[in-house]
């Protein structure tokens, strides 16, 4: 997701006169839009579905950092002892 310092950067004042025309390119592009107020950063826009897709790859990346300090710690087992533990837990035959 890139984005377009010509494109992609509106002042408020334009986003308020161009709305649809901001929302038909964010669903066309993917691309974030920044809106500015009095020249600075102040809001970000994204596609719904595109926040989605950031949503989960942030929540990935969370659950991944809990994993890597796991190993890191040192509280890890051989794949081989996990699964014994998830058959005795789930009651799963042999």
């Amino acid at each position: 997701m890139g984005l377009s310092l010509t494109e992609d950067i509106k002042s408020v004042s334009e986003f308020k006169k161009r709305i649809r025309e901001v929302f038909t390119q964010l669903h066309r592009t993917g691309r974030p839009v920044v809106i500015t107020v009095n020249g600075r950063p102040d809001v970000v826009l994204l596609d719904a579905a595109v926040f989605e897709r950031k949503l989960s790859a942030l929540n990935l990346q969370a659950l991944l950092a809990e994993s890597e300090a796991d190993v890191v710690a040192g509280r890890t087992r051989s794949a081989r002892a996990a699964v014994r533990a998830i058959r005795r837990a789930t009651k799963i035959p042999r």
